[in-house]
């Protein structure tokens, strides 16, 4: 059985705002926000828009990241690092002995420049195995997104149908009106003719004034309403879209078993749960890990510079190593000369420092920042085998199998808890469904009960309290139809969110 939602009000009232959503000036927000807008085009704005959703899914981004650095951390690393020093001229002590001491004296200013690089690579049971385990805490976190999503569809259907029960109470608050605003002439004719009174008028009046608030009240009702969807939507609040999806009730054929089925393959949260589970699972594996052996390999090359300020010394020190030389060369030539026959003299002036040398001390010295002399490289291989940790491990062991242990429990409660609230809420929209019909059945009654007071009011067989008691009784069951109505809507919306998918097609 299937019962149209709107109403010739509604229509109307639809109609008027889709002229003022086309007249409005355009803004920033509005443009993501067509004119006629439907469940399933809020629901698609919704989850590209919402900022608590956005916020959700950088937590995906986090995860994939730390994917990557899992499987990162299975290769080589290097490193490449660089200095420069300088070193001032003065008196450098070694110890307890200073330069001086050792004769080295008049020390120049220094440069230095230096580099080093190197290579390591460690592999162990945790990191051959982290991976598999940011892979899993990755299926985890989208299934939370997963269940953000669920509860923002839920949401926005719940404040687009809001909008749409404000709407309705609009409608009714204007018939009540024009309905209240008839029996005030009515009443005002009766008294001309002189078969009413001043009480009957001031009555009705009184109706049309309470009518009229409840009108006031309905339009501020419509307007908070359609703010909090906007707001759900995360688009700017001064939009105001007509709301183009309609909404009948049809009698719910579906069985707790196929619903549940469908809800165990669906519910975000259990999915959530499973993940988390699975997560736990393998982080059991982790921790069994910390008893393998790990494997270290390093290898790296270095090299340096060394310049001085000044060269003068170091020539100095050569000059008079070769005047030494030649002092001590013409020093044996004397010698031998002595001899009563002696050799030929060798030539001391070929030991004095020649300018080649003193220049070759100069050529030395311009090794600052690049000309490195590289220092013999080096290589190592490790392997460690842990043997006894302070029972560490073992503690790290038995806290992940007491968290894969409190998952499954938790995800045998969610499937406990889903075939509950299955039932329940199943009940829930049979029950609405039911009085959605009653309600219609009602309204009809009323309808029929109003004709009949204001024929007997127009023709006098009765008085002015009955056609008010038969208004109150009509603006009673519009009231209640509708609320009976989208009593149902919600129902199913909840049926929705437990199970995980749409039951019906936006």
């Amino acid at each position: 059985m299937k019962k149209a939602l709107t109403s010739p009000g509604t229509a109307a009232l639809l109609a008027g705002l889709a002229v003022q959503a086309l007249l409005a000036p355009p803004t920033a927000g509005q443009a993501l926000v067509p004119s006629s807008l439907t469940l399933r085009e809020a629901l698609e704005i919704a989850l590209r828009n919402n900022p608590r959703i956005q916020a959700t899914r950088n937590d995906v981004t986090v995860a994939n990241w730390n994917l990557n650095s899992a499987y990162g951390a299975l290769l080589p690393s290097a490193s490449l690092s660089s200095s420069i020093q300088w070193q001032g001229a003065g008196e450098q002590r070694f110890g307890s002995i200073t330069a001086d001491q050792l004769g080295f004296q008049d020390q120049p200013s220094f440069l230095f420049s230096s580099y080093n690089a190197g290579v390591n690579f460690s592999l162990s049971g945790r990191s051959l195995m982290a991976p598999g385990q940011a892979r899993r805490n990755r299926d985890a976190t989208v299934a939370q997104v997963r269940t953000a999503e669920s509860t923002l569809r839920l949401n926005v259907t719940r404040a687009y149908l809001e909008v749409l029960r404000q709407i309705e109470g609009q409608s009714l608050a204007e018939q009540e009106l024009a309905r209240a605003e008839f029996n005030l002439n009515l009443a005002r004719g009766h008294m001309e003719v002189g078969s009413g009174n001043a009480i009957d008028v001031q009555q009705a009046e009184v109706s049309v004034g309470r009518a009229e608030i409840a009108l006031l009240q309905s339009r501020t009702g419509v307007r908070n309403a359609r703010v909090r969807l906007l707001q759900n939507l995360g688009v700017n609040l001064n939009a105001e879209p007509s709301l183009a999806t309609g909404f009948a009730v049809t009698e719910p054929v579906w069985t707790v078993e196929e619903l549940y089925e469908l809800a165990v393959l669906q519910n975000p949260n259990l999915q959530a749960l499973r993940a988390g589970e699975e997560s736990a699972r393998y982080g059991v594996r982790m921790a069994w890990s910390s008893y393998l052996p790990s494997l270290s390999v390093s290898a790296g090359f270095s090299g340096f510079t060394r310049q001085a300020s000044s060269t003068a010394g170091q020539e100095a020190a050569a000059v008079a190593a070769g005047n030494a030389a030649v002092a001590q060369c013409m020093f044996l030539n004397d010698l031998i000369s002595r001899l009563p026959d002696p050799p030929p003299l060798q030539n001391c002036s070929l030991l004095a420092t020649p300018e080649s040398a003193l220049q070759s001390i100069r050529d030395a010295n311009k090794a600052f920042p690049f000309n490195f002399t590289t220092q013999p490289p080096s290589a190592s291989i490790s392997v460690s085998l842990p043997v006894f940790q302070g029972l560490g491990r073992q503690r790290e062991l038995e806290s992940a199998r007491a968290l894969l242990h409190d998952n499954r429990y938790q995800v045998r409660e969610q499937e406990l808890a889903l075939r509950a609230d299955i039932e329940s809420r199943l009940a829930i929209l049979r029950t609405a469904y039911q009085t959605a019909l009653i309600e219609e059945r009602n309204q009809a009654l009323a309808d029929e009960q109003l004709r009949l007071a204001r024929e007997r009011y127009r023709l006098d067989l009765s008085g002015f309290l009955e056609l008010v008691e038969a208004e109150t009784v009509k603006a009673r069951a519009d009231r209640e139809r509708i609320f009976s109505i989208f009593t149902y809507h919600d129902a199913i919306a909840d049926l929705e969110a437990v199970v995980g998918t749409p039951l019906r097609n936006p």
